[in-house]
């Protein structure tokens, strides 16, 4: 008789969930996101791996020492946060005449109870290197909550005083995205 569930990397066995099916029309309309976070939630987290993605824009002639910080300063929190090496690997989403738009991932083995915390310090090391490197918060993702903190260093003032107006005009009652791009 074989075992509805499956052995994590810390040994422990836990029932395992059905698959999930994401048909042709949800992966055209976003359902990708949604396995991914599935996955996230049904294996990922429970097996105490963290994980996440941020993407940037560079120029050429900075993308190498770009780069360089920005791995290294990614796989050195990972290393603080955690007490052991994690993964960090780059690859390019878009490819312009004058730069790259690399995409990161970072994968780490985080211990049970203090995930979050180490992501949280994991994504501002990393954050804070790509600022300081000379890359941008964001690129075709936009930004969200989580970028939100360094796009407000990266934003001019004038550009938020524009989207301020806008949004009193468009969105009085301040519905879409409260709290994404600027304060409500």
């Amino acid at each position: 008789m074989r075992s509805n569930a499956v052995t994590t990397m810390a040994g422990r066995r836990r029932p395992q969930k059905p698959a999930m099916h994401i048909s042709k029309a949800q992966q055209e309309s976003g359902g990708t996101h949604l396995f991914a976070c599935h996955l996230r939630a049904s294996f990922l987290t429970p097996a105490g791996l963290i994980n996440d993605t941020f993407e940037t824009a560079i120029t050429w002639d900075r993308f190498e020492s770009f780069h360089d910080k920005v791995k290294a300063t990614t796989e050195r929190a990972i290393l603080e946060a955690t007490g052991l090496k994690g993964e960090v690997t780059c690859r390019f989403t878009h490819v312009y005449p004058d730069g790259p738009a690399p995409y990161f991932s970072f994968h780490a083995l985080g211990r049970h109870g203090a995930l979050l915390e180490q992501w949280q310090a994991i994504k501002n090391a990393a954050s804070d290197a790509l600022i300081e490197a000379g890359g941008t918060i964001t690129h075709h993702h936009a930004v969200g909550r989580d970028h939100r903190p360094w796009y407000d260093r990266q934003r001019p003032g004038l550009f938020a005083a524009a989207l301020r107006a806008a949004k009193r005009e468009l969105d009085p009652q301040g519905m879409l995205n409260p709290g994404v791009l600027i304060d409500p």
